[in-house]
């Protein structure tokens, strides 16, 4: 696998992706880390994407540049989504460093991408104390 491959696999996986997929693409010890998670495990993985789609309405990832250097890579993305119960749409970038082992496995996956501004603020009791420390700070 290449990073054009898995930039593929992120923008088709959905809802009904097995378990087993995830078993193709990615090392049985696979590392993801994002600001919300940091843990080993392709089962645990697949645990964080079976809430994704339990928690958001319509997620998906549109994969928007890559890099790639040997068996690192990193892919810019737009993540799309809607809270539930909420018709509003929302998006946001962030940017993913991925290891590939020699098998072309996935062993390590992780995301850079601003959790304040991008959901805090968006979730309404947040969003006013998320933007009161910013008028404090940027004072």
């Amino acid at each position: 696998m290449n990073a054009f491959t898995y930039a593929a696999f992120f923008e088709e996986i959905d809802k009904n992706t097995s378990i087993e997929v995830y078993r193709k693409i990615f090392d049985k010890n696979v590392q993801f880390k994002d600001p919300f998670h940091d843990i080993i495990g392709v089962d645990k993985l697949y645990k964080i994407f079976e809430d994704m789609y339990i928690k958001l309405d319509n997620p998906s990832f549109k994969v928007t540049e890559i890099v790639e250097q040997n068996n690192i890579a990193y892919l810019k993305w737009n993540f799309h989504f809607s809270f539930k119960g909420s018709n509003k749409d929302e998006s946001f970038v962030g940017v993913s460093r991925v290891e590939f082992n020699k098998e072309g496995k996935v062993i390590s996956h992780i995301d850079y991408w601003d959790s304040a501004s991008n959901l805090y603020e968006k979730i309404p009791i947040l969003s006013f104390f998320m933007k009161f420390i910013k008028s404090k700070i940027n004072s």
